[in-house]
């Protein structure tokens, strides 16, 4: 069994209704789906599509690209919310600073509310970093000297460094579709050298479908080519490379339930 840890089936939910998605899903051995919110003001529909399902579970958080929209989230207002039944994990949050959509300084004050409620509820911190390594480092490990605090970084682009300090501070690795592009040199090393009880796999859908779906509308049984690719770089048999980030997902959320 297979657990793509970080999808939108919000998105995906615009152009095709969400029972087929996840029927072609689990009809490659994918036993479920972490749908994550970007705005809090889209998480009750968000909440809705967990709670049909399940084997699927969701997030509350505010992605850094809408740090600006919602100002006024701090991390009790994340805490109440995060205590539905299906609600697993705080995020996605984190620093982009790639696009010009929302202000650093509002970025890193949603960071650290998320980075809070992620402390004081428990649940997993789901981190986005693009072009922000270096501050997304920085205030962790600050943060970190506060409290510890469980947590992922999705889609993983970063070095070697940041892995490293990921890792020290207990968080797990999460990788995507760009693991498969031929461009993907130096993330093809992280995926092979990682520790292996680390390191989750996730489609991002709608978005970074895989080769050989690339070019296409990602989705959830996309997650099978992402993980055959990491299961050869490492060199072990694909069976394998599923039990193990299956297990660390259910080690890392630790509120979700086995269907």
């Amino acid at each position: 069994m297979l657990i793509d840890s970080h999808c939108h089936l919000d998105y995906l939910a615009k152009d095709e209704a969400v029972a087929p998605l996840l029927a072609r899903a689990r009809s490659l051995g994918i036993g479920g789906f972490l749908t994550i919110c970007t705005k809090v003001s889209e998480f009750r529909d968000i909440a809705a599509i967990a709670e049909a399902e399940p084997d699927v579970w969701c997030s509350v958080g505010i992605h850094p690209h809408e740090a600006d929209a919602e100002p006024t989230m701090d991390a009790a207002k994340l805490v109440a919310l995060g205590q539905g039944d299906k609600v697993i994990g705080i995020g996605e949050t984190g620093l982009d600073y790639y696009y010009d959509h929302g202000t650093p300084a509002a970025q890193q004050r949603s960071f650290r509310a998320h980075i809070a409620a992620s402390r004081q509820s428990g649940l997993p911190l789901i981190v986005h970093t693009r072009d922000a390594d270096d501050d997304t480092a920085t205030m962790m490990k600050e943060e970190y000297e506060k409290g510890a605090y469980p947590g992922v970084i999705h889609c993983f682009t970063a070095s070697k460094d940041f892995a490293k300090t990921a890792l020290s501070l207990g968080f797990y690795i999460s990788l995507s579709g760009i693991v498969t592009f031929k461009s993907a040199g130096h993330l093809k090393e992280v995926a092979a050298e990682m520790p292996l009880d680390r390191l989750l796999v996730e489609t991002d859908a709608p978005y970074l479908a895989p080769i050989p779906q690339r070019g296409k509308r990602n989705e959830p049984a996309f997650v099978v080519h992402t993980a055959a690719e990491v299961a050869r770089l490492r060199g072990i048999a694909p069976d394998a490379l599923a039990e193990a980030t299956t297990d660390n997902f259910f080690r890392l959320f630790r509120k979700a339930k086995r269907p």
